[in-house]
């Protein structure tokens, strides 16, 4: 079983940062591949970031390349979603989520072990 805590979210006005940490406890596997999704009112949950414990390549969506930056603390456990000059539309839930394996941007639907999520707030 694995848990993963996400934290870091808040309130932050128009052309602010924000990290995101997202922990992982419990039975953990080093062939994960860790990704960063968020999901808006009234939409669908939409992948942001991704990256792997042990190749550590960054995927981004198209709308946040430039701005966020996904890292990860191998032995912290702990993956980090740096984000950076942060737009209102970037108001949602963030979620923290694990797949099994790989190396690539995977959709939402590959991912089966999710965070209960941090609110993000981008006031203008």
């Amino acid at each position: 079983q694995v848990q993963l805590v996400e934290s870091g979210g808040g309130l932050v006005q128009a052309g602010g940062s924000l990290r995101l940490s997202c922990a992982a406890s419990g039975h953990t596997f080093n062939t994960y591949t860790m990704g960063w999704f968020r999901q808006a009112p009234g939409k669908e949950r939409e992948s942001v970031a991704a990256i792997s414990w042990t190749v550590g390549m960054p995927f981004y969506a198209d709308s946040v390349k430039g701005r966020f930056t996904i890292s990860r603390d191998n032995a912290k456990n702990t993956v980090y979603l740096e984000m950076n000059s942060l737009k209102p539309n970037a108001t949602a839930v963030y979620y923290c989520a694990a797949r099994r394996g790989g190396n690539a941007f995977y959709p939402v639907s590959s991912y089966d072990t999710w965070g209960r999520g941090t609110q993000v707030t981008v006031s203008s």
